[in-house]
């Protein structure tokens, strides 16, 4: 029985260092540009409300990167099960494990500025381009190899959003929908050259 486990264990070893050194093909263009397009147009309709309530405006993306994350989960488990068959689920925990720091850290960023600087929070939009940034290089290894220019892409616009806020201080919808719309669009062009195929 011992001798199983080990067998099985090191099998399922095996299989992880193969899905962390494969390129993975889960990622849906689809989703992605949807995502694009989404930002874009709750940028367009938050900015005619113009409000400066910290909590609705927090909200409000927070629920379109929940959006947005719903419809490309579901993308990527019916295209890596396609893609990668039997090393679908270690392909899937791989990426995870590569973009899921990230999204915690922005969670808990946000929740400690709300909570502790709220007038600090202008800087949202920046910090979280920063930090998705920092998610999308640790998940090039594995991604087409333009990925790297959308990592290049959310640094450079979350500097520049930084920069520009300061001047007022205040909360842009667009700081957020110009830069992730952007930023979601071109991750779908390069997964759709990256993966040879079109958008589906």
């Amino acid at each position: 029985m011992k001798e199983l486990q080990e067998a099985l264990s090191q099998i399922h070893s095996i299989r992880t260092q193969v899905a962390s050194g494969t390129e993975f093909r889960g990622y849906g263009p689809a989703s992605i540009a949807v995502s694009g397009f989404i930002a874009l147009a709750v940028a367009a309709a938050q900015a005619h409300w113009v409000t400066q309530d910290l909590t609705a405006w927090v909200g409000v993306w927070a629920g379109t990167a929940a959006v947005s994350g719903l419809l490309t989960g579901i993308e990527t488990l019916a295209r890596a099960r396609r893609e990668h068959l039997g090393f679908a689920r270690e392909m899937i925990q791989s990426a995870v494990t590569q973009f899921l720091p990230a999204i915690m850290v922005g969670f808990l960023l946000t929740a400690v500025l709300m909570r502790v600087a709220p007038q600090d929070c202008w800087m949202l939009p920046g910090l979280w381009q920063l930090i998705f940034s920092l998610g999308v290089f640790a998940s090039c290894r594995f991604l087409p190899r333009p990925m790297f220019a959308v990592g290049v892409w959310y640094l450079a616009a979350g500097l520049l959003c930084l920069a520009v806020a300061a001047a007022t201080r205040a909360l842009s919808p667009w700081m957020m929908g110009i830069p992730f719309g952007v930023g979601q669009l071109l991750v779908a062009l390069v997964l759709q050259y990256g993966y040879g195929e079109s958008l589906e």
